[in-house]
């Protein structure tokens, strides 16, 4: 294990050797983290959708692999990270747009594959050594453009004219003199059309489990998201956006039910179901998305109007907060020993601030803006903090094992929300005569309202007695025969059907020697059972006890039934049920 104890703190570069300084136990007892590295010189560069962390060899270490974009954004490679240490980069074609870890097949060794999206692939690693390459269909082709290299290809038509007809189709315009060489050099090869990769994420095959089978799912510069299989990598559905997709959040399997959130640049989210081709629900942000993060049952969604947004799956709003500078970078901590999820948004003031919803849980100040973040299992921690900074620094934090985070934890004082100016109305003519009024009256005006509050509990107090004595309660509040009772009425009349579920509610003693009586009026039904006995009632258990009323009116005319529990030799009942029953709304057979 590559941590160091709770005594000291390392803060050396990248190197296999790393220097210890020691920490301020003081500053480190406040703490929920620890510092295991702070270095400003990793020349690091990316974003928190390339970072993923994985035990690629099977071996019980978790590694740290990145796409790396490079210092000036042209020098992309795939990093790496054991420990403190680099120990590998691999040049990659194109930037990278995004980084996960899926498990391909469910056969031994279960070891996670690293899929790297970069341009219009998906490249996959196993064991981090190149094992596949998925390349992006190509779209069609502009015709006009097609048939005008075909004409260029057969030397039917001249550079010059060439060049005037592809400026029509807002082709890329080249200097007369240049025009010869680029015809010359292309017009022998085949026209593509081809679209990158925007993001990218995982959904789960057909397991739910940590350690099941995923799908890729790929967003796309053509406003399509494609869900691939991990084993052949052929496309096993493909969905239509309004927008390019930005960012995605899926849940669920793709075998049995899944959801698919994806924030898109025209500043809206659209959820996606199975068997949908189209999006089901929009949510509109009024802003630009700058992260989501996907937190049980809820889409959090960081907006570049510097705040923070929660969101059903239907799009309902449920809650926003305000953030105290923009929002830089955005993922998930998850906490499996306490069952926590939350949210980690790193902020431009150089603080990563943790929410549980819109409850602040914890804040995290660092000497410089973080621009990414990754949280989880690293080397053989479980809770460790990934954070690279705006000058390509690398700064690891790891969760100690007794740290709890309490709700408003983070953040002391009054909220911000108290310091704002209430907008307080002026005042008017009638409202200073009220003033007056109730300064001059306050002592009557408060006796008045203390005599009709006892009243009012007085008279609650009375129909409570009431009820308690002529046992006017569905449920019984005796301790001796703890019963419950629920009547239900069936059909359309003139006879119905009354069903008696009868539960006795204590623990372990059952219950005998029980009656009901109905009590009605002999003109308007008929009962051939209006009394019976109650059978053992064992404790749990729902006892249906049917009869049949038949309605005597042929007038339309309903009334109650009263239905009483009783102990046999007992004239107070138990517990009572007044039925309203329906018009029979039937015929009389003759």
């Amino acid at each position: 294990m590559f941590f160091l104890p709770l005594e000291f703190i390392i803060c050396p570069a990248l190197a296999p050797v790393p220097q210890l300084c020691p920490s301020s136990p003081s500053s480190e007892a406040n703490s929920k983290w620890l510092d295991s590295l702070s270095d400003s010189m990793a020349n690091i560069h990316t974003f928190s959708a390339c970072l993923a962390l994985a035990d690629f060899h099977g071996d019980g270490e978790y590694k740290l692999a990145m796409g790396d974009l490079g210092p000036d954004g042209r020098q992309p490679r795939l990093k790496v990270l054991k420990g403190h240490t680099l120990v590998s980069q691999k040049p990659l074609p194109d930037l990278p747009a995004a980084a996960v870890t899926f498990l391909m097949a469910s056969h031994e060794p279960r070891t996670p594959a690293l899929a790297i999206a970069s341009g219009p692939c998906v490249y996959v690693y196993k064991n981090l050594k190149p094992y596949f390459k998925f390349s992006l269909p190509s779209l069609p082709t502009n015709p006009l453009e097609q048939d005008l290299w075909n004409q260029a290809k057969e030397d039917q038509i001249d550079p010059l004219t060439l060049k005037e007809m592809l400026e029509g189709i807002r082709f890329l315009p080249l200097e007369l003199s240049e025009m010869e060489a680029f015809v010359n050099q292309h017009k022998s090869k085949s026209i593509r059309r081809q679209t990158v990769i925007t993001t990218m994420t995982t959904l789960k095959k057909n397991l739910a489990d940590e350690d099941a089978v995923s799908c890729l799912v790929l967003g796309t510069e053509n406003k399509e998201l494609l869900v691939l299989d991990p084993e052949a990598f052929t496309i096993l559905a493909k969905m239509s956006l309004p927008s390019v997709p930005a960012f995605l959040e899926a849940s669920g399997q793709f075998d049995v039910e899944f959801r698919l959130a994806a924030a898109c640049r025209n500043g809206s989210i659209y959820i996606l179901r199975r068997d949908s081709k189209r999006p089901k629900y929009c949510i509109e942000l009024g802003a630009q998305p700058v992260g989501l993060v996907g937190v049980h049952k809820v889409l959090v969604v960081g907006s570049n109007q510097d705040s923070l947004h929660g969101f059903t799956y239907k799009g309902k709003r449920l809650w926003t907060v305000q953030m105290p500078a923009a929002i830089l970078a955005m993922n998930l901590l998850e906490q499996h020993s306490r069952g926590l999820q939350a949210v980690m948004a790193a902020l431009a003031n150089e603080e990563v601030r943790i929410y549980h919803d819109k409850v602040l849980l914890n804040v995290i100040r660092t000497p410089e803006a973080v621009t990414s973040l990754c949280f989880g299992r690293y080397g053989r921690e479980d809770n460790t903090l990934i954070m690279t900074t705006l000058g390509g620094g690398l700064i690891i934090k790891i969760l100690k094992r007794t740290a709890v985070f309490a709700e408003g934890g983070g953040e002391a004082g009054p909220p911000p929300s108290q310091a704002i100016k209430l907008n307080v109305p002026r005042k008017t003519r009638l409202y200073v005569d009220q003033t007056l009024r109730e300064r001059e009256a306050g002592t009557a005006m408060h006796r008045t309202f203390q005599a009709d509050l006892y009243l009012l509990r007085l008279r609650a107090a009375r129909a409570y007695v009431q009820a308690l004595e002529s046992s006017l309660s569905p449920v019984s509040l005796t301790a001796r025969e703890p019963l419950k009772l629920h009547a239900v009425v069936q059909g359309l009349g003139p006879t119905f059907k009354l069903t008696l579920h009868l539960q006795n509610t204590s623990t372990a003693r059952p219950i005998l020697g029980l009656v009901v009586c109905f009590l009605y009026n002999e003109v308007l039904y008929a009962l051939p059972r209006a009394f019976f006995k109650v059978p053992l009632l064992v404790p749990g258990l729902n006892y249906p006890l049917e009869t049949f009323v038949k309605s005597l009116s042929d007038k339309g005319i309903s009334d109650i039934i009263k239905v009483l529990v009783l102990r046999e030799g007992q004239s107070t009942p138990l517990l009572s049920a007044h039925i309203n029953m329906p018009m029979s709304e039937g015929l009389a057979a003759d």
